[in-house]
């Protein structure tokens, strides 16, 4: 080979290689933790990132308005949404159950979180505006239907975004009523006491499921930080009217408890990718007690249009939308019972529970449509009752994530560069020879 083919056969090995290395890496990564966290007793958003109060990876890529999604995102297309509302369970009571709930009338998802902005074409008519805990700059009391940071109006969409045409998004209990209360600014961040009155008012109010998309971590190994007796009792207070209270477990990654997720009597969710497997975020321990899907997450934004997002935020609300289905249809069920379903229902690959995604991930259609004739049993000793039937393996979906996709193509384009690479190589060495032979 001639010094001037060897080295444009070296050249073009280097271009590939670089081409094929920015190929393998991830094509997002969550954003580096700050070196400080918030001070003890602040409620912290974007379903519970002790660091970055608000969202990952994609929340900076959204705008608001934003385009129309026409696909079904993957969470939904995992549901058969006929099969799920094919009794006409879309998040509307089924029958009458005293003076306070009557047939046809939405229930109730109180939504605390940072607002909920009732512009987007698919929220217009789904949301009552319960106002807000904090005060502007001229010291006036906001409303629960301005949202700047876009958080809440996701969370929303998930549990009760209306059929539009033009896109395959829908919420999972798009009859259901939205409830917001904005407790958190425009850094996602809210105070626990504000978080406390609102579940109250929610209670008093007439809610039938409250979604908590944000949390709190104690110190070290208690249970206490300030207002934390208060939030307790909020949430055994919602317990005690039946209300199913549903909080997002957190964004940090790692192992410990966060709350109001740790509480016995909340349904915490941590988040699952597209294998049914914890999402590499999503704050895991004894405390979870079920998981959902929080990759990739698709919803509605102010002002109009869809994003993609990332976060335990987005699974809390996919559970609050099941737990909705469950009410509407049994408006008698305690909320230990509609948590119980939901565990029971779970896609899991094991008898028992574990500190990763708890009794597994969210099987809507399987919830909604178990025995009517066969209430879930809650015991003392454990909250999922699963030597009633054998239990099956689910299995797992085949289908990639983005990281999955990136490394299979960096793959092909570096094995395509040594390929051309070895092509230069063995041609130049026929050139020569043939040269040489007309020479000789």
């Amino acid at each position: 080979m001639s010094l001037g083919t060897f080295r444009r056969a070296a050249a073009a090995s280097v271009v590939l290689g670089v081409v094929g290395a920015f190929a393998a890496a991830p094509a997002y990564a969550a954003p580096a933790s700050p070196s400080a966290s918030p001070s003890p007793g602040a409620a912290q958003g974007g379903g519970g990132s002790h660091w970055a109060p608000i969202g990952i990876a994609a929340a900076g890529e959204c705008k608001f308005p934003s385009d129309v999604v026409q696909g079904t995102p993957w969470a939904l297309q995992r549901v058969v949404l006929s099969e799920l509302w094919s009794q006409g369970r879309s998040g509307t009571f089924a029958k009458d159950f005293g003076k306070k709930k009557k047939k046809g009338d939405p229930v109730k998802v109180a939504v605390i979180d940072t607002g909920v902005d009732n512009r987007n074409r698919q929220l217009e008519n789904a949301v009552i505006d319960e106002g807000s805990s904090l005060k502007d700059s001229q010291g006036q009391t906001g409303n629960g239907v301005t949202d700047t940071v876009g958080h809440g109006t996701k969370v929303a969409g998930i549990i009760a975004a209306r059929p539009m045409a033009g896109t395959g998004f829908v919420g999972l209990a798009p009859g259901a009523q939205i409830m917001s209360f904005k407790q958190n600014d425009d850094q996602g961040n809210g105070k626990v006491g504000d978080l406390v009155n609102a579940i109250n008012t929610a209670v008093a109010k007439g809610a039938d499921v409250i979604n908590i998309s944000q949390d709190v971590r104690a110190d070290g190994e208690t249970s206490n930080f300030d207002d934390s007796k208060q939030l307790e009792e909020a949430v055994q207070a919602a317990e005690a009217e039946n209300v199913v209270v549903v909080a997002s477990s957190g964004n940090d990654g790692r192992e410990g408890a966060t709350y109001p997720a740790a509480y016995e009597t909340v349904l915490a969710v941590g988040a699952s990718d597209r294998n049914n497997e914890r999402a590499t975020f999503s704050e895991y321990g004894d405390f979870v007690d079920i998981a959902a899907p929080g990759v990739d997450m698709l919803s509605t934004v102010p002002a109009g249009g869809h994003c993609v997002d990332n976060g335990t935020s987005f699974s809390a609300p996919y559970v609050a939308g099941v737990a909705a289905l469950l009410k509407g249809a049994h408006p008698d069920w305690t909320a230990a019972q509609v948590r119980a379903r939901i565990e029971q229902s779970a896609q899991r690959t094991e008898r028992t529970r574990n500190r990763f995604v708890g009794w597994g991930v969210v099987d809507p259609v399987k919830a909604v449509q178990g025995p009517d004739d066969q209430d879930p049993v809650v015991h003392d000793d454990a909250k999922v009752k699963i030597d009633r039937v054998p239990i099956v393996a689910q299995p797992l979906g085949l289908e990639e994530t983005q990281a999955d996709r990136d490394r299979r193509t960096g793959t092909y384009v570096l094995g395509a560069g040594g390929l051309v690479v070895a092509a230069l190589g063995g041609g130049a060495v026929v050139v020569r020879d043939y040269r040489r032979r007309r020479e000789s």
